[in-house]
């Protein structure tokens, strides 16, 4: 089939190669605008349109995919389906009924479980098993469209965000070019998404990532986990924000919530059960570096809290 691939971060990246490297015809890329970055504010490709100029493919960039422009620029393509990996732009009914077969979302959950914007940390969040991907034809609704495929993978005990995330690309990306397969040849067709089973996955925010250490243990380590590496979790240490790597729990030490406890080659810090450990932190205005090294050089004593 002719495709043309929509995406935008590096985690769309293992999908838009995967299609290259198919049997089916990329005849081009849609992605979001160019944007600021680093400390001087230049205007960067995003991580899809770097690849697809390395891969000779046109790229488009509208600023809404309700452009009419963009539109004919891209019946002119004449797709017979169009692949989404993270493209980040609500899509128009007008922009959706220009291929045949429709915008094929791989989304990184199993649906309906997990729909919106952050399925990845919200599974980790949540305490769940077992994610995985679907591909999916994209409706109106919010990732409610009939699904075509699904994998599995488990959720490991230290996984955070972007451990979680990654692998799921790899493996979301194989998907996504079977489910092509398949619709191209006719012989896969999409399922109605169930009505039970419906969570939602919101962005989380910067605020969200605060870390409560009144709550339980396996809780403060799972928001640490859910929160990596973005937005980043955090807590505030005199009066500063200090960001925090993951933990390790420590069932058999009791420490009031927030207290730190500074050993010689270790901190742990209380939470509303048992202690945790802590991992890499990054104190305001310091680099990343291990935890006991941090507070060696802070002279940070046992006693001290973290949090307001």
């Amino acid at each position: 089939m002719r495709v043309v691939f929509a995406g935008t971060p590096d985690v769309a990246l293992p999908s838009l190669r995967a299609i290259a490297d198919s049997e089916h015809e990329l005849v081009g890329v849609v992605t979001r605008p160019d944007a600021p970055a680093g400390r001087g504010r230049k205007l960067v490709a995003s991580p899809v349109a770097q690849a697809a100029d390395e891969l000779g493919v046109p790229v488009l960039k509208p600023e809404h995919p309700r452009d009419p422009e963009f539109q004919e620029q891209l019946r002119a393509l004449a797709p017979d389906a169009c692949p989404v990996v993270a493209y980040g732009a609500l899509l128009p009914q007008s922009a959706l009924d220009i291929p045949e077969h429709g915008w094929i979302n791989l989304h990184f959950s199993c649906l309906p479980a997990w729909r919106g914007a952050a399925p990845v940390q919200h599974a980790i969040w949540a305490g769940d098993e077992v994610t995985g991907a679907t591909t999916f034809r994209i409706v109106k609704a919010l990732d409610a469209g009939p699904t075509f495929g699904v994998m599995t993978e488990a959720i490991k005990p230290t996984d955070t965000s972007g451990d979680l995330l990654g692998r799921l690309a790899e493996g979301g990306a194989e998907l996504l070019v079977r489910t092509l397969d398949g619709i191209g040849d006719g012989t896969l067709v999409a399922v109605e998404q169930p009505s039970d089973g419906i969570t939602i996955a919101p962005k989380i925010l910067t605020e969200d990532a605060e870390v409560q250490w009144s709550e339980p243990a396996v809780a403060v380590d799972r928001r640490i986990r859910a929160c990596s590496p973005f937005p980043g979790a955090w807590t505030t240490f005199g009066g500063e924000r200090f960001k925090l790597g993951a933990v390790t729990l420590v069932p058999d030490v009791s420490l009031p919530a927030g207290e730190l406890s500074v050993l010689k080659n270790e901190v742990l810090v209380g939470t509303g059960t048992h202690a945790v450990r802590l991992g890499e932190v990054e104190a305001f205005g310091k680099k990343l570096m291990g935890a006991a090294d941090w507070a060696r050089g802070a002279r940070v004593e046992s006693g001290v809290r973290f949090g307001a």
